[in-house]
């Protein structure tokens, strides 16, 4: 396949199918976009994002590995009329010729001619936009400053073909702004979509799938759950719909960017260069760890095959030489900050923001190489991180981390939560999360992760709430001969977990169920079973006699 790269020349925005080897090491050919291209040694090689793979996977290709014969070129974009700098939205007719019209010709052949092409552009365009025909289409050239778009200027997620196929009905979900009527005025006839209202700051929420439907709300936080156990799976299907404040989409794109301290990215900011890769390695004390994701450290050190970091104070270095030279220098062997617990080799450090500037900025730098979702742009000054370590006769080595707003109105406990790949798949994460709900219940609030969540952090939240809330349900003892009974309230207290996120749980497990006017939490033999095999693996655990914390009030001080 190499010897048809030659014939055929591959551009950035190419899509063909890649060979890649899957979990169980056999070869498969998923779809994957060009991003880049570059010759080294004489040898092209191909920078490729494979589609709807996470982008940790995205890596340099030789053309071996290249499907020529299925080869896609990029589409052109849409010519279509722009307003305020906005790029239309209308669907793209194809390009034709229009004849140029002598003003000495009759008025009536002008008008003629006008209505001829405005009906050959109605035919086009008749399925997208019905309600619109014939009144916001572009008249020819001399009134070209009056164009009206045919709908609202939204730019599509996805280029819309020119002409709607028969497969387009299912892809509603898809190309939404195709289906809006041509006026903001007639929006008033379909179902307006829901908004919610958190801390002031109104968010427009996705509209519902067809055929899916929110379960009920548990009839509020207050109501008793009367909690059955050892009883036979239910065979409903398990379904979780998300709570205004929960993560359930793919996307990861907040609804709005918040003007607070938060690490939240937009994707506003996304280009070429953000979407690949920049470290080839770091090397961090005994570990070499190959980067996931874009991260701005300086331009210069991306060009070298291995970024030397200091593990103590996390300054980056060109060259194993400069390390060595720094490590005589540096006097640090834990991190920066207040040990604020210790138990065996396990400690957590507490360091500020504004006063370890430096460190916390090193340690976003180091998180951003594993962590798509957040950005760098906003000052470390409002946040506090969380830095657990392992201790051995060289010093405290940084396992991972959370970050946290000094100040936060929407009740989060974590903004960013890293645990770095070599401590992956052995308890860490959870430990981390653990902690920060334990600072949480010294704060005597309940928390909640700032969203969006990673892939790996809300399957690691997911396994920590369900473990955390089977352990309460199943250490509920009958009263006075009958069924014991909780509230969503009382869980939340009991945890310190948002009671967004409780209910969000219980409906994942699939544990309410609605019997004879009241609630029921059923808890089958197959989850009991789970949930205690669960438990038996998970040997780290916060022991909250070793926290030695003590909260401060941000909002007094001037400056944090």
């Amino acid at each position: 396949m190499a010897d048809n790269c030659s014939s055929v020349e591959i551009v950035e925005g190419c899509r063909l199918p890649v060979l890649r080897k899957n979990q169980e090491h056999e070869d498969e050919w998923p779809l994957a976009e060009i991003l880049s291209l570059k010759e080294v040694s004489g040898r092209k090689l191909f920078y490729v994002h494979y589609i709807d793979f996470n982008k940790r996977l995205d890596e340099w290709v030789t053309a071996d590995r290249l499907d020529m014969k299925k080869l896609q070129f990029p589409k052109k974009e849409a010519k279509t009329p722009t307003k305020n700098g906005l790029s239309g939205s209308r669907p793209s007719s194809p390009e034709r010729e229009v004849p140029v019209v002598s003003e000495k010709k009759d008025t009536n052949n002008d008008t003629a001619l006008q209505k001829k092409q405005r009906k050959t552009l109605d035919l086009n365009l008749q399925s997208a936009t019905a309600p619109s025909r014939g009144k916001t289409l572009p008249t020819p050239v001399q009134k070209r400053k009056e164009v009206v778009p045919l709908v609202t200027p939204v730019p599509p997620a996805t280029p819309v073909p020119a002409l709607p196929s028969s497969t387009e009905t299912s892809q509603a979900a898809v190309f939404p702004v195709v289906r809006e009527p041509p006026t903001f005025k007639a929006r008033e006839d379909l179902e307006p979509l829901p908004t919610v209202t958190t801390n002031g700051t109104a968010r427009r929420l996705i509209p519902p799938q067809p055929g899916r439907k929110r379960k009920a709300n548990c009839g509020g936080s207050d109501e008793m759950i009367k909690v059955l156990q050892y009883n036979k799976p239910q065979s409903a299907g398990v379904f979780l719909p998300p709570p205004e404040d929960s993560q359930d989409s793919s996307d990861g794109i907040p609804t709005a960017p918040r003007m607070t301290g938060s690490l939240v990215s937009d994707r506003s900011h996304d280009d070429i260069v953000t979407r690949m890769k920049n470290i080839e390695c770091i090397e961090l004390g005994r570990h070499r760890l190959k980067p996931w994701y874009f991260s701005p450290y300086p331009q210069e050190l991306t060009t070298l095959p291995i970024l030397y970091l200091c593990e103590f104070c996390l300054k980056y270095l060109k060259s194993l030489k400069c390390l060595q030279r720094h490590l005589t220098k540096c006097n640090l062997r834990h991190p920066p900050g207040n040990e604020i617990y210790r138990k065996g080799t396990i400690s957590f450090f507490e360091i500020d923001g504004r006063k370890n500037k430096n460190y916390s900025q090193n340690l976003c730098l180091l998180a951003k190489c594993f962590l798509d979702h957040k950005t760098l742009y906003y000052d470390t000054d409002p946040f506090l991180f969380y830095v657990m370590t392992e201790y051995d006769s060289k010093g405290f080595h940084i396992v991972g981390y959370f970050s946290k707003e000094k100040e936060s109105t929407e009740d989060y406990n974590v903004a960013c939560i890293l645990t770095l790949p070599p401590y992956q798949r052995r308890g860490y994460g959870k430990l981390l999360i653990e902690f920060s709900y334990e600072l949480s219940k010294v704060e005597g609030k309940t928390g909640t992760p700032e969203k969006p969540l990673s892939d790996l952090g809300l399957l690691s939240y997911r396994s920590y709430w369900s473990q955390t809330i089977l352990e309460i349900l199943m250490d509920l003892k009958p009263d006075n001969g009958e069924r014991p009974q909780i509230t969503i309230n009382e869980i939340s207290e009991i945890t310190s977990v948002k009671k967004e996120d409780v209910i969000s749980t219980l409906q994942y497990l699939n544990l309410i169920n609605y019997y004879k006017g009241q609630y029921i939490l059923t808890l089958s033999e197959e989850i009991v079973d789970g949930h205690e095999k669960a438990m038996q693996k998970r040997h780290l655990r916060i022991d909250p006699k070793c926290l030695h914390f003590t909260p401060k009030d941000w909002s007094k001080r001037g400056k944090w």
